[in-house]
């Protein structure tokens, strides 16, 4: 029986001012100060001196790899190690390494920091956990996405499980359950570890990371760091984007083993940076970020009774956009002046699992409950607005406008009918509330001339509503006796309460109509997906189909406002259909040559409308070959994207929304990966090799603040051209 690997978070306090801040400036200094010490020691130490520690070290990989694509482990569940370097170079992001799996793209901002999108489908309908607790934004756009806060190289294992097909994650996963885990460290005497590694590439790109842990039976330490930046690129006509960031992490976890069952660990972790977006109208001056986590796993309890797993997180974004830090500051109708707006969210959160298990069947019960605070930071002349002018920003005070609790009771049973056939269903039960605490909301006044945006009472100030939700599956998985292959059936219905920028961020309407707070309802999807994988020799071939109804999906709309040049978000529920695969192939031609293939394809159809569903990438297929040899591998990418006919004009997210048809594209990459020896491995690229200029579907139009860029809300932002990088893996 495997043991379930999950880190999570932990805060004792649930309201009022919270800091584990020594200060910013120190953090930041401790940090890159222990990346060059350590690093720095690495590149100086000597093979021979560390051949005691061979009880860690990796074996030894005669052709190391750069990952291009991901295949799936089983025909529902995809799992990647995340520290493995990749291709395209990912920004330190999650988003960016989700797009390696089929499936998944994102609506580009840029640089960094965007959002993921797997099958068309955004936001919360994709559980986004690290170490089982999740981290929420607080920007109203979701500039700061959930996907912006993790690095992922600072974790071991990511996995990815589709569709509606487990209930053990928290409540509204429809689209996916993402999850990325560390596991816990094991010593069988003192010892230590160290990885370390660093890429630098084209537009000012430099990474460093940090991986160190020591310990002994009884328990151990462990530090993980990471930074990076980089500066504006160009694109494929050589014109600048503005794009420019730069980003650290640094995480400690302590965990304490008194036996083989038995683990306690306790976790901390902060971070911060910035970034420029040129598509957006402020850019983001602080991304900061603290995070607290304890859990215990106890395992072999009883015979019946096997384990139990409990764990708390505490995690905390304080998040600054601005018009002038990062870029010139240039006067528009809506700010005249160098503005700012600074917002938190505040999440505590905590999940209580048993496993029991008898001759056939294990079952997995429990409880979980999250409990989010969101704030900002009040100006006293517009007690709606909380766009604030620069001077004398850190003296106003924080206000809360919304609280969101959900708790959730949950089961999941897996029932192996045979050697080759197993039954897997769950169900959970989960109760939402959401408390409006806006005094008032900013609409627009018709009966002015000219006409001007007012605050006006919050007919909604004060209320909760509450709504009980239900989710389920059940799934069917048989390994074929005729084929060397194994499929699966499985029936899905999740229940998704609105989240914080479905309530409480779309342009109310006209005073006096019903807002979003008490309009929109809680959205439901019920999906069939099914797969089937194939192995036998030198073939290796999957395949994952789904097709789903949603009642009441949750839909953005962006209409003209009362105001020239004014556009307004309206959110509101209509019913969609949604269908699609991935499906991919590997083949080894020789011992040397391998070659692979990737295809993803999701459709959606508004039917209330009777329209197409906004924001549904388009037909993607991924063709990779590569020769290995002894210590050394190298391998080319060829990244096809098909256009993108079946828009929804001004309708999407509350990020992004189809503004127009998009063009096909193909972009081809090379890489190479050469291992030294056990402790050094090093890795290349060419991302673009051919200079293309393309932009991709999910996209965000230029922001004014950019014109002297070629930039304008027409224009769409180019991704980047012939991009180079290289990278150096230490291991100790």
């Amino acid at each position: 029986m495997s043991k379930k690997l999950c880190d999570s978070r932990a805060r004792a306090r649930l309201s009022g001012s919270f800091s584990v801040r020594p200060s910013r400036l120190h953090w930041r200094l401790a940090h890159l100060t222990f990346l060059g010490l350590v690093a720095g020691g690495a590149l100086a130490a000597e093979t021979d001196e560390h051949a005691l520690h061979a009880g860690h070290e990796q074996p030894v990989e005669l052709a190391p790899l750069v990952v291009t694509g991901v295949a799936q482990a089983s025909p529902l569940k995809v799992v990647t190690d995340p520290k493995l370097p990749r291709q395209p170079v990912p920004a330190s992001d999650g988003a960016d390494y989700l797009k390696t799996i089929p499936g998944f793209s994102a609506v580009r901002n840029g640089g960094v920091n965007g959002d993921p999108v797997f099958r068309g489908m955004f936001g919360s309908r994709l559980k986004l956990l690290s170490n089982g607790g999740e981290m929420l934004g607080a920007c109203p756009n979701r500039m700061d996405s959930p996907a912006s806060y993790i690095s992922p190289e600072n974790f071991d294992r990511l996995t990815v499980i589709k569709g509606p097909q487990t209930v053990l994650w928290g409540p509204g996963a429809s689209a996916a359950t993402v999850l990325f885990e560390r596991e816990p460290e094991q010593f069988g005497e003192p010892d230590w570890r160290l990885n370390t590694s660093f890429l630098a590439g084209s537009n000012g790109r430099f990474d460093r990371i940090l991986d160190a842990a020591a310990g002994a039976e009884q328990g151990y330490a462990r530090l993980m760091a990471n930074s990076s930046q980089a500066d504006d690129y160009e694109d494929g006509n050589g014109d600048t984007v503005p794009s420019r960031y730069d980003k650290w992490n640094t995480d400690v976890a302590l965990g304490w083993t008194p036996d083989a069952d038995t683990l306690v660990e306790l976790t901390a972790g902060r971070g911060d940076g910035y970034a420029r977006y040129a598509g957006r109208g402020m850019d983001g001056s602080q991304f900061q970020r603290e995070s607290l986590g304890l859990r215990l796993q106890k395992t072999n309890i009883g015979e019946t009774f096997y384990g139990l797993e409990a764990q708390v997180y505490y995690n905390y974004a304080d998040h600054i956009m601005d018009n002038y830090s990062l870029r010139d500051f240039v006067p528009s109708m809506m700010m005249p002046n160098p503005t700012l707006s600074r917002v938190d969210r505040r999440t505590l959160g905590g999940r209580l699992v048993g496993t029991w298990q008898w001759s056939d069947v294990e079952l997995k019960a429990g409880v979980d409950a999250q409990r989010s605070e969101h704030r900002k930071l009040m100006n006293p002349a517009g007690a709606a607005n909380q766009m604030v002018t620069a001077a004398g920003s850190d003296a106003l005070p924080w206000v809360p406008d919304a609280m969101l609790h959900n708790y959730g009771a949950f089961g999941e049973l897996t029932w192996q009918l045979s050697e080759r056939e197993k039954i897997i269903g769950g169900l959970r039960l989960d109760l939402h509330e959401a408390t409006d605490e806006r005094e008032f909301f900013r609409s627009h006044d018709a009966s002015s001339m000219p006409i001007v945006s007012r605050d006006w009472d919050n007919p909604s100030a004060g209320e909760t509503r509450r709504d009980t939700l239900y989710s389920g599956f059940l799934r069917y998985e048989e390994r074929l006796a005729e084929l060397p292959a194994t499929w699966y059936a499985g029936l899905g219905h999740a229940e998704r309460f609105p989240d914080y920028w479905e309530l409480f961020v779309s342009n109310p309407g006209p005073v006096g109509t019903l807002q979003p707070f008490d309009s929109v309802r809680p959205e439901k999807t019920t999906q069939l997906d099914v797969g089937l994988q194939y192995s036998q020799g030198p073939l290796q071939a999957w395949v994952s189909a789904y097709a789903g109804l949603v009642e009441d999906y949750i839909l953005f709309s962006y209409v003209p406002g009362v105001m020239p040049n004014m556009i307004r978000a309206e959110v509101s529920n209509v019913d969609a259909t949604i269908a699609g695969a991935e499906a991919g192939l590997a083949y080894r031609f020789t011992s040397n040559w391998k070659g692979d293939a990737s295809l993803a394809y999701a459709w959606g159809e508004n039917r209330s409308d009777g329209r197409a569903l906004p924001q549904i990438p388009p037909l993607e297929g991924r063709l990779g070959l590569t020769y290995e040899r002894d210590n050394w591998s190298t391998s080319g990418l060829w990244r096809v994207v098909a256009s993108q006919g079946r828009v929804a004009e001004n309708q999407g997210t509350v990020v992004g929304k189809d503004f127009d048809e998009s063009a096909g594209f193909g972009v081809l990459s090379l890489n190479g990966a050469y291992r030294l020896n056990q402790t050094v491995k090093l890795s290349a690229g060419v991302d673009n090799l051919l200079d293309k200029t393309y932009s991709e579907h999910l996209n965000l139009a230029g922001s004014a603040g950019f014109a002297d860029y070629g930039l304008d809300a027409t224009t769409r932002i180019n991704e980047p051209g012939r991009t180079l990088w290289a990278r150096v893996d230490l291991s100790f």
